[in-house]
């Protein structure tokens, strides 16, 4: 197998290496009970989420090659050296109990593969763990499957993301290890807030990095991504040749359907941007920073908001607005992801159909409007057409509270041709 070079430098481009987790029992290992500590506001159903998730990864499969992240890890584990770095960073994080530990690293790969993403059961040694709440030595990870989060690509690099709840980082952990160890790809990982952070309080996730182009990134700063952890992208930045240029969009920290910038402005083609249109062009409340790099000369400034920025600096976008013109629909389809749109080329998007004015105004700014399962069954050829939205069954996945730019991490895609 050939390694896959990490190349990543914009949204648009055409998608050529693609990584994702299908769904699968840890989501089942929610309760109403421990639902809130898995960051989640409901419980999904499984049997019904599945079927909907199969429709948007065989969509993506005809577009790109496509890694799942059970497979990769599972793999990587054979690999004496990764898994003992892997389990020596998550034990530690779990603060699980060096017999367990042992007793874990003796599983075959495959097994102790899925139990890192479905949990692994603690075995019961005292009273405590017996009467304890908690029955796991390591928790099920119900949010693996918004691959988006836990690392990003930036140009040739992986970013490896430092998550704002230590529910969540074991993910990112996983996806190191993947990164540095596995055939299928060039290590290029940078752990920015290892490098970088002296304050300790950095966290950034994948869901708040847009990469725009070459020399620009979008970068919402709310729950996840701190400013502390934007500091760190400005940091590597510096080291750059070149201008590079970071905009910053601040987010409300309430309602949780603001917790990544994806959530509220995506790039749909090289002139075209969903927008949730009460934050990115309404809000007086929420600054928007455009920081410019240029070596170790930083320039801050507020110029307005993000598309009046963007269209300084040459990329015009026409914005299309998350639950078209009414605002409460603009409400309502935020909330269920409606803004969240992922690319598989210049203006070939997907997006979830259930957000009914979403796609009324996206087929009013000239995308054909086809489902998944036209796509998948070849009564429908997206490459007739120029612009054109894919949509996907959501009514379960979407109460997970993500879209499909957040269920797919890109790895590599083609340079846009601006």
């Amino acid at each position: 197998m050939n390694p896959l070079p990490i190349n990543v430098n914009s949204e648009i481009g055409k998608l050529n290496g693609v990584i994702v987790h299908i769904p699968g029992p840890e989501v089942e290992k929610m309760t109403p009970e421990n639902a809130e500590r898995a960051l989640y506001s409901d419980i999904l159903n499984l049997s019904v989420a599945l079927p909907e998730y199969n429709g948007f990864y065989e969509v993506l499969k005809k577009y790109s090659k496509v890694f799942e992240v059970k497979d990769l890890l599972s793999e990587v584990l054979e690999n004496g050296i990764a898994k003992n770095e892997l389990l020596e960073k998550i034990c530690k994080l779990g603060n699980v109990k060096p017999s367990m530990c042992e007793r874990i690293k003796e599983m075959p790969a495959t097994e102790l593969a899925t139990g890192l993403i479905e949990g692994i059961e603690r075995v019961v040694e005292s009273l405590t763990e017996y009467l304890s709440d908690d029955k796991f030595s390591i928790r099920p990870l119900p949010n693996l499957f918004f691959t988006r989060d836990a690392s990003f690509t930036v140009h040739d690099k992986v970013m490896i993301s430092k998550m704002a709840s230590r529910v969540r980082q074991n993910e990112a952990y996983i996806m190191e290890t993947v990164f540095n160890y596995h055939p299928a790809f060039i290590n290029r990982t940078l752990n920015l807030t290892e490098e970088f952070d002296t304050s300790g309080k950095a966290t950034i996730e994948g869901g708040d990095v847009i990469v725009v182009s070459d020399d620009i990134l979008v970068v919402g700063n709310g729950t996840r991504s701190s400013t502390e952890g934007i500091d760190t992208l400005l940091e590597y930045f510096k080291a750059l040749p070149g201008v590079q240029h970071i905009i910053v969009q601040e987010l409300p920290p309430k309602p949780e359907s603001f917790i990544h910038m994806d959530m509220t402005f995506t790039l749909l083609d090289v002139n075209k941007a969903m927008v949730y249109k009460p934050l990115i062009l309404d809000s007086q409340r929420y600054p928007t920073v455009h920081i410019t790099v240029d070596g170790n000369k930083v320039k801050f400034s507020e110029e307005g908001n993000v598309l009046k920025i963007l269209r300084k600096l040459g990329k015009d976008f026409e914005p299309v607005f998350c639950g078209g013109d009414d605002r409460t629909y603009m409400e309502r389809e935020q909330w269920h992801s409606g803004a969240n749109f992922f690319a598989l080329k210049p203006g070939h998007v997907m997006g979830y159909e259930k957000n009914s004015r979403t796609v009324e105004a996206m087929n009013k700014a000239g995308f054909e409007i086809i489902s998944a399962e036209e796509v998948i069954s070849g009564k429908k050829d997206p490459g007739n057409y120029d612009k054109v939205m894919i949509t996907i069954k959501g009514n379960e996945l979407s109460r997970g509270g993500g879209g499909a730019r957040c269920m797919t991490m890109p790895v590599n895609r083609d340079k846009v041709d601006w």
